[in-house]
């Protein structure tokens, strides 16, 4: 039996108040001299800048860096279109139309050049732990205890080993490859992992792993 597709009411309502945001950018564009596919072609200025600023906002939120220009350019798309849709609702005479609004319309194109290159070529932060170099591992030289006179070998090698600890900036870099990994994998993630990825030795993972818990 053949299943029938509903269709999403959230999109469909989407793709209507994205077609008529589109055709008022186009209305607008045309009636300010901006004839054939140019006319066209603003509206999906405006919206790829919208979508590429909207990216851009999400990528700077997961990363917890400040957006700030990220929402800028946001809001230079949306006043775009929402201008157009307030001129072509009766506010405005499209067939004479003001030499500040020519001039807003013809300006546009560099204006969105600017904000997508700002937006796409923007530096982020350091990168991922994954794109970093494999660390060297240097080995550590083994120190015999010397044993005091009068007391046994066997009470030496019962004793606790010595404590080991870890640097506040190692245990910070940690936490970030711990939730990097949690956010890809959907699981913890275990000390020989955690070792490999910090190219530290056995004793010094488990001390930091005993932090991230």
């Amino acid at each position: 039996m053949t299943r029938l597709v509903h269709p999403d009411a959230v999109l469909v309502q989407a793709v209507i108040a994205g077609a008529l945001s589109f055709a008022h950018l186009h209305d607008l564009a045309e009636a300010a001299g901006q004839t054939g596919w140019k006319a066209w072609a603003y509206p999906v200025s405006v919206d790829l800048l919208l979508v590429a600023a909207w990216h851009r906002l999400r990528t700077l939120r997961d990363a917890g860096e400040p957006s700030r220009s990220a929402w800028s350019w946001f809001a230079v798309a949306l006043a775009a279109s929402l201008g157009a849709n307030v001129a072509t609702a009766g506010l405005l005479d499209l067939g004479d139309v003001p030499d500040w609004l020519r001039i807003l319309v013809a300006g546009w194109p560099a204006l969105a050049f600017l904000g997508g290159t700002l937006l796409v070529h923007r530096p982020t932060s350091p990168s991922p732990p994954d794109s970093d170099p494999e660390p060297v591992l240097v080995p550590l030289p083994v120190v015999e205890r010397e044993t005091e006179p009068g007391v046994q070998a066997d009470s030496v090698a019962a004793l606790p080993p010595p404590t080991v600890a870890a640097p506040p900036a190692l245990v910070a870099h940690a936490q970030k490859i711990a939730v990097d990994h949690r956010t890809r994998t959907g699981s913890d993630i275990d000390t020989e992992t955690l070792r490999t990825r910090l190219g530290v030795p056995q004793p010094l993972a488990e001390a930091i792993a005993a932090q991230l818990t």
